[in-house]
């Protein structure tokens, strides 16, 4: 890689061609439409992009997919760009979602180029592994979307979609023979909702969630989400209610069991809010045991860990609102009751973000920032060890733990760390690797930074630089920043990848850790969120910035990226800081804030953005909403939107508008596109290639309209 760098430096800057700034976009019909918000009158001139059925909308799109193509093709180095990507994303088999059960670890196994991962099981604390469920066979676009063991390991449970829509259905496999058994399950959930399940004590059925499909529909409903209750070699037509019929049309649900027949369903009702929990002891009723109104955490986190554990007799959970950064609390037999504390708020700025069951006692995964660790309990609480994991530059992906062992798996990986998972032994405290993901470069040369910015209210939040070993910030590289900021989602290290292009050719990448998120607990998301919303934007605004007056990135050199409520971020980005930035990537984002829960995932979102029914929440909306706030005759900086026409949580109509009006304000010389992919969503489950694809879309348009050098 030395070598590399050094021959990189006698390469010329690559200039955009002046044939891509005189290409011009196709042209959008305006068909106004005007809605009256609190006395407020907004126009809304591309509502007529939002019909997706509409032959004059799939001609806008071939149109738009025509004009990127164009524009791309007048790009430097696009294959050499992809090749160099592609050979960074063909590394060794790629280990995922660990889950240990009687004696057996499971996870998903993914060989690139294959276009998704498999279901394996091994015997557990060793063995060899063997695949239970290959979904390549179907062509790539059928995925596994997530698997529950049964309590005695004999059975898996998986939920299955397609083609990135995340319709999915339940199957069950049998470990033994990998033979899938005749049971499925259609409309499990719909991509808004989420999906769950909890086995009988028996291992012979369970409870699933389940969404009514309305008489004379061809498909299930977006909303009312219920678990009903299934037994192994009946027809899914005589499964009956379980729990949660009628509770609100945005109810989302995780659920676990334990080994000695107890199960617990946690439900919330939309996005970012906070859990009640039900309790079932064997085959009896279930009950009501907490109460949302303790700042119960969502029963899984975004590293598939969860937030409640049964510990021996013991039920834990986390709670917020007497911690906001996390405490370890048992549950009451009383309705809506929480018992004693075992373990308080960490100091020191940690956040405990989940829980993990182990043989007597529990883990704690924990946040500070953008810094990692693991801590070890007893069951009575009582301290016992942080786990020996490096203390920098990490991030916990999952813990795969069983309360009937003294063995669990750590797996974590960091910007230069490839995924790396450690058998942790809960006696001894010793580190055991039985898996390292086999990078095809060398990552050596390859160092981060992290710093403290101040933003607008005088908040210091964290970011962290990756660039080349040894080079100095002297305002002269370009750079590529990225954020997410929303639902207490926490953003963590990860290993850079295919991003060694970039750095390996002189950029540098940053990542920071807005408000909205869970870096610091509770509060810190709870800051981001509502009317607090402009704060998020404000925290990434002040980092783009310091990357410049740091020295780190050039003026004028400065990318953004993000994805899903991270493209949300760049729309608002572009939109309030238009000189700011050189070139924006933005996937799968919410742009017209005023619409968004008129869509059915919208209406999860209205907990965590708000609704233009409230007066408050209306004006915060409008205020950052960058679908109304592109102002015309402004040079926007070059903009690539990457959308899925399957996408159930974010409509593609929300990229169509935002492209649409950006490209008829815009008064400067920079491309403004849309990609729509035909087979594609949110990029749950998108296959191998369609994911380079995207990543090589990605870094063609950076390293053209930012400068890298060749």
């Amino acid at each position: 890689m030395r070598r590399l760098f050094l021959l990189l430096s006698f390469m010329v800057a690559v200039v955009v061609p002046a044939a891509a700034a005189a290409l011009k976009p196709p042209p959008t019909p305006i068909v106004n439409v005007s809605t009256t918000y609190w006395g407020v009158s907004v126009d809304d001139p591309y509502r007529w992009l939002e019909n997706a059925s509409s032959p004059k909308v799939s001609a806008w799109i071939d149109a738009q997919n025509s004009y990127a193509a164009d524009v791309f093709a007048t790009f430097k180095h696009s294959d050499a760009i992809g090749q160099r990507l592609r050979q960074l994303a063909i590394t060794g088999p790629q280990w995922a979602s660990p889950k240990i059960a009687a004696g057996t670890l499971f996870y998903l196994r993914e060989t690139p180029p294959a276009a998704q991962p498999v279901l394996v099981g091994a015997p557990w604390p060793s063995g060899a592994a063997r695949v239970l469920v290959d979904p390549n066979p179907a062509g790539g676009l059928l995925s596994i979307e997530g698997y529950w063991p049964s309590p005695d390991g004999k059975y898996v449970a998986y939920a299955t979609q397609e083609a990135g829509a995340e319709v999915t259905s339940m199957h069950v496999v049998r470990v033994a023979d990998a033979a899938i058994l005749p049971d499925t399950l259609p409309d499990v959930s719909s991509g808004a909702s989420t999906d769950a399940l909890a086995w009988d004590a028996d291992s012979r059925g369970f409870v699933y969630t389940r969404m009514p499909r309305p008489a004379g529909a061809s498909g299930a409903s977006y909303f009312d989400s219920s678990l009903y209750h299934h037994r192994l070699g009946v027809a899914a037509s005589a499964d009956q209610p379980a729990l949660g019929r009628s509770f609100s049309p945005v109810a989302e649900w995780n659920a676990m069991e334990s080994a000695d027949g107890r199960a617990v369903a946690m439900v919330h009702y939309g996005d970012g809010s906070y859990s009640d929990m039900y309790e079932r002891v064997g085959a009896g009723p279930w009950r009501k045991v907490v109460d949302a109104s303790t700042g119960l955490l969502v029963g899984e986190d975004e590293t598939s860990m969860t937030t409640a554990a049964f510990v021996g007799p013991a039920l834990l959970a986390i709670e917020t609102t007497n911690a906001p950064r996390g405490e370890i609390v048992s549950v009451s037999g009383g309705a809506g009751a929480l018992g004693r504390v075992l373990v308080g708020e960490p100091p020191g700025g940690w956040a405990i973000r989940a829980i993990s069951s182990l043989r007597g006692g529990f883990l704690t995964t924990e946040v500070n920032g953008a810094d990692w660790r693991v801590r070890q309990f007893d069951g009575s609480g009582r301290f016992v060890r942080t786990v020996a994991l490096p203390a920098r530059g990490i991030g916990i992906d999952g813990i795969a733990a069983d309360a009937s062992s003294d063995q669990a798996v750590i797996q974590y990986s960091g910007w230069v760390i490839p995924d790396h998972w450690a058998r942790y032994d809960t006696k001894s405290g010793v580190l055991t690797t039985i898996y390292a993901l086999k990078p095809p470069a060398d990552y050596s040369d390859v160092e981060f930074t992290t710093m403290d910015v101040i933003s607008k209210d005088g908040t210091r939040v964290p970011m962290t630089v990756i660039h080349r070993r040894g080079m100095a910030a002297n305002s002269s590289a370009p750079g590529i920043l990225t954020a997410y900021g929303g639902y207490g989602l926490t953003q963590s290290p990860f290993f850079i990848g295919t991003a060694l292009f970039w750095i390996e050719h002189g950029g540098v990448y940053a990542q920071a850790y807005i408000r909205g998120g869970g870096e610091h607990g509770e509060t810190w998301h709870l800051d981001g969120r509502l009317t607090k919303k402009q704060n998020d934007y404000d925290d990434f605004a002040a980092c783009s910035q310091a990357l410049m007056s740091s020295g780190w990135v050039a003026p004028g050199r400065l990318g953004i990226v993000g994805g899903s409520n991270g493209g949300l971020l760049m729309g608002a980005a572009l939109t309030q800081h238009p000189d700011l930035y050189r070139a924006v990537v933005s996937f799968a984002g919410d742009y017209d804030m005023l619409r968004v829960e008129d869509s059915p995932n919208g209406r999860y979102n209205v907990t965590e953005f708000g609704t233009v029914k409230d007066e408050a929440q209306f004006k915060a909306l409008y205020a950052y909403s960058p679908y109304d706030n592109v102002r015309a005759a402004t040079a926007y900086p070059a903009v690539l939107m990457i959308a899925g026409e399957n996408d159930p949580r974010v409509e593609p109509w929300q990229s169509r508008k935002m492209i649409a009006r950006l490209q008829a304000a815009n008064s400067g010389p920079q491309p403004i596109m849309l990609i729509t992919r035909r087979q594609a969503g949110h990029g749950i489950g998108a296959s191998f290639s369609q994911r380079l694809g995207d990543r090589s879309a990605e870094y063609v348009f950076f390293a053209n309209e930012l400068g890298l050098r060749f």
